[in-house]
């Protein structure tokens, strides 16, 4: 009886430890400003918004050996708050003032946020992750859109757990975010009058 009890014990620890290998994960990234911008402005007041524009908070899967229940979500109400603070950080650096209602506007919309695993392996040994985001600058007459984009071939010897995924899609939400603020024409549409 007890020897029942004992390989029943192990199945069902066997069984949870699977199902744990390929669960979902749920990442709360902290995208941070990467590198200097040069100041343009001096001290004008923007508007500065930040849209969560993806048709889903999925990411990706994992894949492995059942890639649909391993799932990668990134919460836009969540991720926003966190993208608009950034934000927000790079029009001071610009040499802006953020302001609610100001003539000229930065609107910053997430396009895409990807995490794709090879669909033909048991194994996660890699993943390609990327963020796109679109600015939209208005200022007066003036308008100005552009994409930037960042991406990250990553490699691994076992499986990434939450905590490295968490870290991976925040750094190349970082680039992205802040190839927006080092391209030079976001600045100057802003600035100019």
């Amino acid at each position: 009886m007890l020897q029942r009890l004992l390989f029943a014990s192990i199945a069902v620890a066997s069984l949870t430890l699977a199902g744990c290998a390929s669960s979902p994960q749920q990442l709360s990234p902290q995208p941070r400003l990467t590198s200097q911008i040069a100041p343009m402005g001096q001290g004008q007041p923007v508007s500065v918004r930040v849209v969560d524009g993806r048709p889903s908070p999925t990411l990706g899967t994992r894949g492995g050996l059942y890639p649909e229940t391993s799932a990668i979500t990134v919460n836009g109400n969540e991720l926003v708050p966190k993208l608009q603070a950034q934000a927000e950080a790079a029009v001071r650096l610009l040499g802006f003032t953020p302001s609610g209602s100001a003539a000229p506007q930065l609107t910053i919309t997430l396009v895409e946020l990807k995490y794709q695993s090879p669909k033909d392996s048991t194994y996660v040994t890699q993943a390609d992750i990327g963020a796109t985001f679109k600015a939209d600058v208005t200022n007066g007459t003036r308008r100005y859109s552009g994409r930037y984009g960042a991406s990250l071939n990553q490699r691994f010897g076992m499986a990434p757990n939450q905590e490295t995924n968490t870290k991976l899609v925040g750094d190349v939400l970082s680039d992205a975010l802040t190839r927006v603020f080092k391209d030079a024409t976001v600045g100057q549409t802003l600035s100019q009058y």
